[in-house]
């Protein structure tokens, strides 16, 4: 694959400034198809971020034949089908996290790249970012003492 044509299944908040914008300002890459279940906003998103195509169906951008790489950007119930759809359309995939909702859902996500040869991608890139690795780094050493719990907020 010389040049990496995506779709982006599911155009909603983590597609505006992180990923979408950033398909069009890598070498070799562009942006082309977007799909939103509301067309409106779907046709909305492709004029705001200049792709050139927009769907209301997933099943039309991963048959599009000018796209080659899925991203699955859509609410985490909907990860698994549209990426085991696409990977069985013959698309590579990236998939935002959490990667599906269930150890199951993954392994199956898992056993399709494998059965197609269709490499699948989950978007943890925080785990490398510089405070992550900081913080990983404390643990490791105890310089906080023992862990015993964690609360996120």
């Amino acid at each position: 694959m010389t040049k990496i044509n995506w779709g982006i299944i599911g155009c909603g908040n983590v597609t505006e400034l992180k990923s979408g914008p950033a398909f069009n300002k890598i070498e070799h890459s562009r942006l082309v198809a977007v799909m939103r279940r509301n067309a409106d906003l779907a046709q909305d998103y492709a004029r705001r971020h200049q792709v050139p195509r927009f769907y209301a169906d997933a099943d039309l951008l991963i048959h599009d034949p000018e796209v080659n790489a899925i991203y699955v950007a859509t609410p985490p119930d909907t990860h698994a089908m549209y990426a085991i759809k696409a990977m069985r359309a013959g698309k590579p995939v990236y998939v935002e996290k959490p990667m599906a909702r269930t150890y199951a859902e993954c392994q199956e996500m898992i056993r399709v790249s494998e059965e197609t040869g269709m490499p699948l991608y989950v978007a943890y890139y925080r785990r490398t970012l510089p405070t992550f690795l900081k913080v990983k780094s404390l643990l490791d050493e105890g310089a906080i003492g023992k862990l015993l719990t964690v609360n996120i907020r």
